[in-house]
């Protein structure tokens, strides 16, 4: 498998280290960065994302930079919060990686509208954000990072701030839309089950500062439906992440 991210001996931090020595290598796949809450999660998703420097350590995405990478519309990022644009429609959010870099609008497949429709949104597209429901801005958010057709996805907890319905419905679009797609997903989230679903590998990382403290390969079929949490191998998986967070 090709190697999209590669982080070799990668340490970082503010005013001291919040993760060391990390070392991750991510190819065409799902890996889902599982850790208690101030483990690093989302500082390890900023130095791939190359909106961090490593203090030591090398990060390379496609072949360079994390920071060339992201300049050259390379990267999607979708933050916990979806950071809508108030003043702007639906389509316009959505719209907005096409505005500011040309070059992006020739390498897409699916125009805009396609991808608010995908998302279930065509009924709401001329609306504002303050019209929609914290799931439904979730949605434009991820229109949003895929409009620009990224070959790698970065989420930083995008559903952790919606109610239990509401995530159920949206790891289903997930699961959906990432199903058959050649694409490199770093997915950060502290729910150990919906790592479980959604991921072909989940890294778990801990202590302080963090470092990677074990790794478990998710040996359920795709196409993966939420009928699978039943089964014995997803109960044993789960388990198996929940030890290396003891």
């Amino acid at each position: 498998m090709p190697v999209a991210i590669a982080l070799h001996g990668v340490s970082a931090g503010y005013k001291g280290p919040v993760v060391r020595d990390i070392d991750l290598e991510v190819g065409n796949e799902v890996v889902a960065i599982v850790g208690r809450s101030g483990s690093g999660k989302t500082t390890l998703l900023r130095l791939i994302a190359g909106l961090l420097e490593p203090t030591s350590g090398t990060v390379d995405l496609l072949g360079v930079a994390p920071a060339i990478a992201r300049r050259r519309k390379r990267i999607g990022f979708v933050p916990q919060d979806a950071r809508l644009h108030p003043w702007r429609t639906v389509r316009e959010n959505v719209t907005l990686p096409l505005e500011v870099n040309r070059a992006a609008r020739t390498n897409g497949h699916v125009s805009p509208d396609e991808w608010v429709a995908r998302m279930g949104l065509s009924d709401a597209i001329d609306a504002y954000p303050h019209q929609l429901s914290g799931g439904m801005r979730q949605r434009v958010a991820l229109a949003r990072s895929l409009v620009i057709d990224p070959e790698v996805l970065l989420m930083d907890e995008p559903l952790a701030s919606l109610d239990e319905l509401t995530r159920d419905d949206l790891r289903g679009e997930l699961l959906r839309l990432w199903e058959g797609q050649a694409r490199s997903v770093v997915y950060v989230t502290h729910d150990i089950e919906e790592a479980v679903l959604l991921a072909d590998r989940v890294v778990v990382i801990g202590g302080r500062p963090a470092a990677v403290r074990g790794e478990v390969r998710i040996s359920l079929a795709r196409p993966r439906t939420k009928a699978m949490r039943r089964e014995p191998l997803f109960y044993n998986l789960v388990e198996a992440v929940r030890k290396h967070l003891e």
